[in-house]
């Protein structure tokens, strides 16, 4: 499993990675009662969870189509997630995750056709994890996944709530790292995801304990540190934007 935040910025806001998380507070009212909501349901059903193949791939039922979700202002400018398209956008992708502020963390370097694997991972699956651009002032300048926590592996390592959805980031350009530019798209993509998704309580990431400008980045953004998770490949910081907290931090 590759990365969880990175790139964000090797001396302020360090690359952020990406694997599983685990047990935060409240962990018994995680768990009792617990009714699977309907997408839930149908992915152990035969039927498609949507009726259009390209939908996953948007972010579609199982993510509240993240390609409408449109801009959200920034004290940096207007910010968009774009869904991925691989035939337009694996060079700018692969070229970040040759970095090696971006590598360290994401392990993806190498000739492109590593990326392509990554991505087409997302792109072929149900959608529940979108990999997308992030476009600042009408500028490709950082790679982002949206994905739903309470679905992916990481649910096996904190006490997951139906339609927790997750982070994973990096800054592919140099001059955006440093400036604080992290910790506002933080921000701003958290409030997105808590404005596009009305069943979802919390936003979820889980970047790398040694990773301490990271973890600052996060608690910039209105995260607050919930636990220590002890990951396959790394000891994470569970990091959580609860939407009844979100005009409080």
């Amino acid at each position: 499993m590759p990365p969880t935040e990175s790139g964000i910025d090797p001396e302020s806001e360090k690359a952020f990675d990406h694997p599983p998380e685990g047990p935060p507070d409240d962990a018994l009212d995680d768990t009792l009662d617990l009714h699977l909501p309907p997408d839930i349901t149908a992915l152990f059903s035969d039927a498609p969870l949507s009726a259009d193949p390209a939908d996953g791939s948007r972010g579609g039922l199982l993510l509240d189509h993240i390609a409408d979700w449109g801009p959200a202002s920034t004290a940096a400018g207007p910010f968009q997630l774009v869904p991925v398209r691989i035939e337009r956008d694996l060079p700018l992708i692969s070229a970040w995750m040759n970095d090696p502020a971006v590598a360290a963390f994401w392990e993806l370097a190498g000739p492109e056709e590593i990326t392509a694997a990554h991505l087409r991972a997302q792109l072929d699956g149900d959608g529940r994890s979108v990999p997308c651009l992030g476009v600042l002032g009408g500028v490709p300048m950082s790679y982002w996944e949206i994905y739903r926590a309470d679905l992916d592996p990481l649910a096996r390592y904190y006490p997951a709530r139906p339609h927790d959805t997750g982070l994973h980031l990096l800054i592919g350009g140099v001059a955006d790292r440093g400036r604080g530019i992290g910790t506002a798209l933080l921000r701003a993509t958290a409030d997105l995801v808590l404005d596009h998704r009305p069943q979802c309580g919390r936003v979820i990431a889980e970047p790398d304990l040694r990773n301490v400008p990271s973890v600052a980045a996060f608690l910039g953004a209105g995260f607050r540190y919930a636990d220590e998770l002890d990951l396959p490949a790394k000891r994470a910081a569970l990091m959580v934007r609860d939407r009844a907290h979100r005009h409080l931090l």
